[in-house]
């Protein structure tokens, strides 16, 4: 077993405990392994100059937020919510009413208990809500910028080395040197990734303006990376096929659901296939080059 963590403490504890969970069955060396800290693959974000300088730290970025903060959907809920209390409008603003509906919602997630805020919420409200988080999370961690995705390269690379490895050591009939690798990250670590891989990318993007048209959209945030969010790869060696270059597929499995593959529509892909449908990323991207400041003296908002 190889397990890789990103330096906070709760992923070092969600590691810790996930090889727990595998129990004295599974032996992979003993309870006690190693948790390797790997912060440039599990928060790559992090060591993204470009990423950090014009995404991260740039209140431009996320404009879109800010106007949906000041228009007419976030407005009503302001409204509701002041009248709810008794409270003058003037003496809320959209962040607080989102701290409200937070602990709402975590009470429900951790606690399965229904918090006095949630009261102050009907459905409709959720729904804006929950835009407003999407939005946040589409311009910082999903399709936004190119820059949010491309930073991710060095996690999907590291993945198909991992995958390369298990396909040579088969076909040399070498024992499998690590059958299970597990890297814990966190949902900005995911979302990047899912989006450098394709999903949940609607036709159009998500704008202050336009919640009305988004209401079936694919990119929801709380669907996507819920808490214990996990993609796994699984490599299959198939001895009963027609042509060699169907003996090693792949499944993607997100939060334990089969993710269909882009190229196939199947949930079942050859590796020869996958490698090909992303040549470009796992050839073209690189990490370096990809994360440098633009050297020209161009504002951050016309860089992206």
């Amino acid at each position: 077993l190889a397990l890789a963590s990103s330096s906070k403490h709760r992923c070092l504890q969600s590691g810790a405990a996930f090889r727990r969970g595998l129990g004295p069955t599974l032996d992979f060396g003993g309870d006690e392994v190693e948790v390797e800290v790997n912060d440039s693959l599990m928060r790559f974000f992090d060591h993204c100059a470009k990423f950090v300088a014009l995404v991260e730290e740039n209140d431009a970025a996320v404009c879109q937020v800010n106007a949906f903060k000041e228009g007419p959907e976030m407005k009503k809920v302001l409204e509701k919510v002041a009248s709810a209390l008794c409270l003058p409008v003037e003496e809320l603003n959209a962040d607080l009413v989102q701290v409200a509906f937070l602990t709402c919602s975590y009470e429900l997630a951790i606690k399965n208990v229904t918090s006095p805020w949630c009261s102050l919420f009907s459905e409709e409200d959720a729904k804006v809500l929950e835009y407003l988080n999407d939005l946040k999370q589409y311009w910082k961690r999903g399709y936004g910028y190119d820059i949010n995705s491309r930073s991710s390269c060095i996690l999907f690379q590291d993945i198909f080395q991992h995958l390369d490895k298990a396909v040579e050591e088969s076909k040399s009939s070498k024992p499998i040197s690590s059958p299970l690798i597990v890297q814990v990250g966190h949902a900005e670590t995911l979302q990047p990734l899912l989006a450098l891989m394709g999903y949940f990318k609607d036709d159009e993007p998500l704008l202050a303006n336009n919640y009305a048209r988004h209401t079936q959209r694919k990119f929801r945030s709380g669907r996507i990376v819920p808490y214990a969010a996990n993609l796994v790869f699984v490599l299959y060696h198939c001895d009963h096929v027609n042509a060699s270059q169907q003996e090693y597929q792949v499944q993607l499995l997100l939060n334990e659901k089969p993710l269909s593959f882009h190229h196939s529509n199947e949930t079942t892909s050859t590796y020869a296939d996958l490698k090909d449908y992303y040549k470009d990323i796992l050839e073209n991207c690189h990490f370096r080059e990809e994360c440098q400041l633009p050297k020209v003296n161009v504002t951050a908002v016309d860089e992206l």
